[in-house]
């Protein structure tokens, strides 16, 4: 070999010599099927890429989450291939990967049918056994524009080029980068054309290496997110390395379905979302009220003994209270618009926190008093797009556990390590107990502060979210603009992540407000300040409980905790009293005295899974006892009145789940 034609590169952590014109598939010794991209100098390229002179190449396999992602976003490219083919009028606009699978936004005459989704589907099946090949071509803008010019959307992207990654959701898997491309779909035989579309890349090496596919459902998405734009259709779907994979996370939508906190909320009737009152704007009704009053009791007493001090804090205020926090600056968007009122301009409150500043500068403040710990259930209110309103899990009106905590610089450390195994014990005490921790870090684009004060308060996290020996994340550039953050990310019954408690480090804010207390040596200091919700809000909290626990809440939180179920009507005399005794511990039960059948109660019962049924005949009042009967359908007969009892207490003392 020719030492001109030789080059240098890295594979393994070894140095390698291949020759020039190389490609990144055949320096690795790539199948394209199990190894499907390459990892070049750090940056995701196709196997077809030439690797050159210094570079440092890595295989990606389809299994990883940067294969999986190149997986669905080529699946996405089939899609709209075959979407394009049946109806040839609908005009694209972005098709990226996300997680568990991928989505392609269309402008079509009409929305897209069930049967529509399985024309599309059937036509991607046969455009993955041709085999056909992902090819990648530069172009320039206007070379793009002439072969574009049939595609409004794409063309909208090319000028936004330098800023895609603001256009839209993922607009940046198209024109994210410096050089346009085009991805052409060839036959694999004739190498014609047989469809393309602008995008980054990178893809699989050919169609026939998507092992499994599936689409899910459609539905109207606003162009780059904006109701002022027009609505697309959007179609869903999911992709994996595996036909195993593939079924393993279908049963797993199953289980999902089956604990969304919607369907459960009307089902065991908890709470609703009334047209009347608008979209993300939640009631609770009174069995939904009464999990409520516990989640919110049960926290206030572990605060107290926490030695925090209760606050309540007004819905509106004027404008220049956000003026001086920054969040007109920064928060804007995620504000209601504002009041007119006696010639002043008045929000509904997006944060509790410069509030408690307000409280905190009130009067002077002494060494002696710090840590200051304020604590709210404060109701905010956060513009949310109707697109994202979920549920209780996103909304427009949400009650936040909030706690704002002022200490010395010196007591910071401590404050935060006692705060976290605080925050960790109370949710394992809701059930909760799969954890790690995310630390985000400041977006360097979008932050108040010197650099000093942020590396100083992000390192201090670091510490101290480390010493819990839980596993810790980093979220690069994910931080409020005031100050990095601490979130605790909990795993519920089916693995599922959701974000729960966030502890925010602030040196910013006490410094806008101009917040001091007279130090030991009677100079006047700034406090450090550490925002901290536990639950987040109530409302995203208590539908994840209901997902976690598929609604059969624990003794402890559930609405009804015992149904008194009488054999025949002679029995509920007896089941009236028994439960006057439950009631005098304070537990929850009521006594189905209704015409329905026994069986037909204890059905009834189930259904609004209940955690106890007490049922009672001629035996058990004879004997002063019931038959205990569990929501798992198991049965104890003959069980004393005082046991019975002392069991239900019991576990409602624990907070255990049966």
């Amino acid at each position: 070999m020719s030492a001109a034609l030789e080059i240098r590169i890295t594979l393994a952590g070894a140095e390698r010599v291949v020759a020039a014109g190389t490609t990144a598939g055949e320096a690795l010794g790539a199948d394209g099927r199990s190894v499907i991209a390459a990892r070049i100098n750090g940056e995701l390229r196709d196997l077809a890429a030439e690797v050159a002179d210094g570079d440092v190449v890595e295989p990606v396999a389809i299994d990883s989450s940067d294969g999986r992602a190149i997986l669905r976003h080529s699946t996405a490219h089939v899609m709209a291939q075959a979407v394009q083919e049946i109806f040839p009028e609908a005009r694209l606009g972005i098709g990226p990967p996300v997680e568990n699978g991928f989505y392609y936004d269309f402008d079509v005459r009409e929305p897209f049918t069930p049967d529509d989704l399985k024309r599309i589907e059937k036509r991607m099946r046969e455009i993955v056994k041709q085999g056909q090949t992902f090819r990648r071509r530069p172009v320039g803008d206007d070379e793009a524009r002439e072969e574009l010019a049939a595609e409004p959307y794409k063309l909208e992207l090319i000028g936004l080029k330098g800023g895609a990654a603001d256009a839209a959701d993922g607009a940046n898997v198209e024109v994210g980068g410096g050089q346009l491309t085009i991805y052409d779909n060839l036959d694999p035989k004739s190498g014609e054309l047989c469809w393309k579309d602008l995008c980054r890349g990178p893809h699989l090496p050919s169609t026939r290496v998507i092992p499994a596919f599936k689409l899910m459902r459609s539905g109207g998405a606003y162009w780059r997110g904006s109701e002022k734009n027009p609505q697309l259709q959007r179609i869903y779907g999911t992709a994996w390395e595996s036909r195993e994979k593939q079924d393993e996370y279908l049963k797993f939508l199953e289980e999902a379905e089956k604990r969304d906190h919607r369907k459960l909320g009307a089902e065991l009737d908890l709470f609703s979302f009334p047209d009347e009152l608008g979209s993300g704007l939640p009631v609770f009704h009174p069995k939904g009220g009464i999990i409520r009053r516990v989640m919110e009791d049960y926290s206030r007493r572990r605060h107290e003994e926490a030695g925090y001090s209760f606050v309540n804090t007004p819905h509106i205020t004027k404008e220049n209270l956000y003026k001086i926090s920054g969040h007109l600056d920064w928060y804007a968007d995620g504000m209601f618009p504002p009041m007119e009122l006696e010639g002043a301009r008045y929000y509904l409150k997006p944060m509790n926190c410069p509030m408690h500043n307000l409280i905190f500068r009130s009067r002077g403040r002494s060494y002696r008093e710090l840590p200051l710990r304020l604590f709210e259930f404060g109701t905010v209110y956060r513009y949310e797009k109707s697109g994202v309103v979920h549920g209780l899990t996103r909304v427009r009106g949400l009650t936040q556990d909030d706690a704002h905590i002022y200490c010395t610089q010196e007591q910071m450390r401590d404050e935060l390590t006692s705060l976290l195994r605080f925050v960790l014990d109370l949710l394992r005490d809701y059930g909760l107990d799969d954890f790690y921790l995310e630390l985000s870090t400041k977006d360097p684009e979008k932050y108040v502060g010197s650099d000093e004060v942020w590396e100083q308060a992000t390192e201090t996290l670091r510490e101290v979210a480390e010493s819990e020996n839980l596993e810790l994340v980093l979220d690069p550039g994910g931080a409020a603009f005031y100050g990095p953050k601490i979130s605790v990310q909990a795993r519920d019954a089916i693995g599922r992540t959701w974000q729960m408690s966030t502890i925010q480090l602030d040196f910013n804010l006490p410094e806008l407000f101009e917040l001091e207390y007279q130090a030991a040596d009677g100079t006047r200091k700034r406090p450090v300040k550490i925002h901290r919700a536990l639950f987040g809000s109530i409302e995203r909290f208590f539908g994840v409980l209901v997902e976690h626990y598929a609604g059969a809440f624990p003794p402890w939180l559930a609405p009804v905790q015992v149904v008194g179920i009488p054999i025949a009507d002679a029995h509920v005399p007896y089941l009236q009293d028994v439960a006057k005794r439950l009631r005098e511990h304070g537990i929850r039960v009521e006594v189905d005295e209704s015409d329905d059948r026994m069986q037909k109660k204890i059905r009834n019962a189930q259904k609004a899974k209940v955690p106890y049924m007490l049922l009672a005949g001629d035996d058990d009042v004879a004997a002063g006892a019931v038959s205990f009967r569990y929501r798992n359908g198991e049965q104890k007969n003959g069980v004393p009145i005082d046991e019975a009892i002392n069991e239900i207490v019991d576990a409602v003392r624990r907070r255990i789940q049966v």
